[in-house]
């Protein structure tokens, strides 16, 4: 299916976002914030391959965006991107939206980081994105709620560390990548054959 096909909802606990087919046999979930120039890179390395199985309906991603950056280098743009995007998915658009927004994340921090006027000509780019509804949630934060719950969401992941568990954080059906397996998200090949091989583990 095209990506803007896939299946995108609010998930019952009003702050993770999941994209992709229910009945995929890999579900991963992911913890980014739009300031964090790791998550970039993994976006722009690893994130091909899952956005090529979440159109396939082989994986389904669960996604749960954090702000933190905000107090750690100052501004509001992560809050700001967080907002939007969670607008994006009023119109069905998040997935669409969250690829372009990261695809544009370093060259925006560089510039002062995510603004209200960025944040809507980045919209122009997906089609059907823009409307009234669209830029008045972006223009007076109307999820601003959801930014500040979806914070503490990610706070209280890990289970161990109030700070939350580092962005990106990666799980694929239960199991944290970590270590050697964590470098493996950070090249599209390689990711892919992980999530391969989760699917064939879990499906044998």
């Amino acid at each position: 299916m095209k990506a803007e096909e896939v299946p995108e909802v609010l998930a019952a606990d009003g702050t993770t976002i999941v994209v992709g087919d229910a009945d995929a046999a890999v579900t991963v979930e992911l913890y980014e914030d739009p300031r964090c120039p790791v998550v970039e890179e993994f976006e722009a390395t690893g994130g091909p391959a899952l956005r090529e199985k979440l159109a396939r309906g082989e994986v389904r991603a669960e996604y749960t965006l954090a702000s933190f950056k905000d107090d750690r280098i100052g501004g509001d743009g992560s809050k700001r991107a967080v907002n939007a995007l969670r607008a994006a998915l009023e119109a069905d658009k998040f997935a669409e939206y969250h690829a372009v927004l990261f695809e544009s994340a370093g060259a925006i921090e560089f510039a002062g980081g995510f603004t209200t006027a960025s944040l809507l000509s980045l919209a122009d780019r997906v089609d059907g994105l823009r409307s009234k509804t669209f830029d008045h949630a972006v223009r007076t934060m109307k999820y601003e709620d959801f930014v500040t719950a979806s914070e503490e969401a990610y706070k209280a992941a890990d289970g161990e560390d109030p700070r939350g568990p580092g962005t990106p954080t990666v799980v694929i059906n239960g199991s944290r990548m970590t270590g050697g397996m964590y470098d493996l998200l950070f090249d599209k090949e390689s990711f892919g054959m992980l999530l391969e091989a989760r699917f064939s583990t879990d499906s044998e």
